[in-house]
């Protein structure tokens, strides 16, 4: 018996000291350190324009890809119409479709809304539009439509895109009043909200205004 006795004991000894060794050895090894970051495949975007010249000098011309593709237009010499008929036209307007679609994205890069200095008509008694400063902190008040208008311009490409695969002219009549909605609501937005039917109809009665013959004969001035 006594002999059991000291065969456990020395069992339940062994286990102690195991267990002890384990538990030190967890509490003084180091944590392993966290493996570095890996640098991002493309890097930042840094922009290299303002939003007024991105849009000047890409994607308002590009855009006249899809614009330009159709249109009627009535002269005294008859009436000339326009439509795709070869591929090198699809191809002109799948170029406009896919830099639009993409491109458009770049308004999601923080940039100045314009060049250093340049203020948009926004000073005097009737300015109609809206200020750098201005425009940045509309966009920054409400994020959401910005990010709406960009995805309504986007979603215009796409269509056009879906169009010229199916070659259905026809459907490029709609396409460019999608455009124009698209670019236009955006303007009216954050470009020239001043712009109203009130301000047209001041306007018009002007230019009416301009074009009534004075008591001389002469139209006013």
């Amino acid at each position: 018996m006594s002999g059991d006795r000291s065969s456990s004991g020395l069992v339940i000894c062994a286990g102690w000291l195991l267990l002890a060794s384990l538990t030190f050895a967890c509490s003084t090894s180091k944590a392993t350190p966290a493996p570095a970051p890996v640098p991002e495949l493309w890097g930042t975007f840094k922009p290299v324009v303002s939003v007024k010249e991105l849009m000047r000098d890409m994607l308002d011309p590009i855009a006249d890809n899809i614009f330009d593709s159709v249109s009627i237009v009535v002269t005294k010499d008859g009436t000339v119409e326009t439509a795709p008929h070869t591929e090198e036209d699809w191809e002109k307007i799948r170029i406009g479709a896919v830099t639009l679609a993409e491109g458009v994205y770049l308004l999601k890069v923080p940039r100045p809304f314009a060049p250093a200095g340049d203020l948009n008509n926004s000073t005097g008694p009737d300015a109609v539009e809206l200020s750098p400063a201005q425009i940045t902190a509309k966009v920054g008040a409400d994020p959401v439509e910005w990010n709406a208008r960009i995805e309504a311009l986007r979603n215009v490409g796409l269509e056009v895109l879906d169009i010229v695969k199916r070659k259905d002219a026809e459907e490029l009549w709609d396409a460019c009043e999608n455009l124009d909605i698209a670019c236009e609501s955006c303007h009216r937005s954050y470009w020239y909200p001043g712009e109203t039917n009130r301000f047209y109809s001041k306007l018009d009665r002007r230019l009416r205004d301009l074009q009534t013959p004075s008591p001389q004969g002469q139209p006013k001035r």
